[in-house]
């Protein structure tokens, strides 16, 4: 056998090896360990690390694909909610939203239910503006509370969530009573009193009690006062009015007075 020949076989030795041991060989030849399927479990657990590290970004990713690549295992859901939890801690509260809200509303009986309805609360607690500002996110972090609360009141994420409810509705009672100094201090007295009697009504013993009840009755001395001086004006009106209609009366007499008998 030539040397060419000899060649030839060890390389047709070497191909036929190769594809009887597949990769694993290939791989030991160049110190690399053999390629083994990543587990559901072990693709999460990727996930959980990435997570734990702050790698936001990366572990949504790899929690979406054990998700999307093992829809029927029990991990799929604890994917789901890491993809959640992954949003909500990089502080992307839109789309943690969705992602709570859509576990909620997939998996109704999951006893995971009452947490990411918390968490759905804290996408909006977070949101949430100073009194002077629109308080659409505070409004909407009250009704899931709420609801968690009504749904799960032996949770633990209840006992939580009513705690941060007494904030938020400290927060909208303090909203309130900012627009309402505002109508105060610009003499839109009805407007206030509105406002005062709001808190008043639906926020009780948040702290503002006193100071309501006092703006309150100062408010209500102001349209008394308003409605006297009015009143006042109107009569002072009322009788200039007369008295301009008699002075023009007695004013047309006597351009026009009263012609005697036979003339």
């Amino acid at each position: 056998m030539t040397n060419r020949s000899r060649l030839l076989a060890a390389a047709l030795l070497l191909i036929l090896v190769s594809s009887m041991s597949g990769c694993a060989w290939w791989d030991s030849v160049w110190g690399r360990e053999p390629r083994v399927r990543q587990t559901p479990e072990g693709l999460y657990q990727r996930g959980f690390e990435q997570y734990k590290k702050g790698e936001y970004k990366k572990a949504i990713e790899i929690f979406t694909r054990v998700r999307d690549e093992y829809p029927l295992n029990p991990i799929a859901l604890m994917a789901e909610l890491g993809i959640a939890d992954s949003y909500f801690e990089n502080e992307q509260y839109v789309d943690a939203e969705v992602a709570y809200n859509s576990f909620v509303e997939l998996h109704p009986t999951n006893p995971n239910v009452p947490y990411a309805m918390f968490q759905l609360g804290m996408c909006h607690y977070h949101q949430m503006q100073t009194i002077d500002r629109d308080q659409t996110e505070t409004q909407k972090a009250r009704k899931e509370f709420e609801r968690l609360i009504a749904r799960f009141p032996q949770s633990k994420f209840a006992i939580m969530a009513e705690k941060n409810l007494r904030e938020v509705k400290q927060r909208l009672a303090e909203h309130e009573f900012y627009i309402g100094e505002f109508y105060y201090r610009t003499k839109k007295y009805e407007a206030a009193l509105k406002r005062f009697e709001l808190i008043q009504r639906e926020y009780a013993n948040l702290g503002l009690d006193y100071k309501t009840a006092r703006f309150i009755e100062e408010t209500k001395l102001r349209i008394r006062e308003d409605a006297d001086r009015k009143a006042r004006e109107a009569q002072k009106a009322e009788e200039a009015r007369k008295a301009k209609e008699a002075k023009e009366a007695q004013k047309a007499q006597k351009q026009n007075p009263p012609q005697g008998p036979g003339k």
